[in-house]
């Protein structure tokens, strides 16, 4: 029976080559005990076993879900209190905060969107041909001589 040796550690620069997140991200996520390092070098650079490529993903995963860092922690501990069982729940009502975040950020954009449409056609000969009375009513260097 042949035994595979234990694969080599990566560095931070190796785990971010290899999974496309910065390393600036890695130690953030390294810092919130979302990924765990595998030691350190003689040279004192953080070591990374290939779990964390793994966790890596997952996180990305869950990012672009619209889960937060913080949401992600706490789901992540859950699992690690309550094992799979309660992922499943956890992950379900963090999905739902995340589409409330979403669906308000559009709300806010549809809005916007709205008071554009409204200031256009409001103005919509001054934006063609120029400005008009309509647009600037007030002397806009007025506002550079305050500075």
């Amino acid at each position: 029976m042949t035994s595979e040796p234990p694969a080599q550690p990566m560095t931070i620069g190796e785990l971010s080559r290899r999974t496309q997140v910065t390393v600036k991200a890695l130690r953030t996520y390294t810092d919130w005990g979302l990924i765990y390092t595998a030691g350190r070098s003689p040279a004192n650079y953080r070591l990374y076993d290939t779990d964390a490529l793994w966790c890596v993903r997952l996180i990305g995963e869950l990012r672009s879900l619209g889960l937060t860092l913080a949401e992600i922690r706490d789901l992540l501990s859950t699992y690690a209190d309550n094992g799979e069982r309660a992922l499943g729940p956890s992950l379900a009502e963090r999905l739902r905060t995340a589409r409330a975040r979403i669906d308000s950020k559009i709300a806010d954009l549809e809005k916007t969107r709205r008071r554009i449409d409204a200031f256009e056609a409001t103005h919509q000969a001054e934006l063609a041909h120029g400005s008009g009375p309509g647009l600037l009513a007030d002397d806009p260097r007025r506002c550079t001589r305050c500075a």
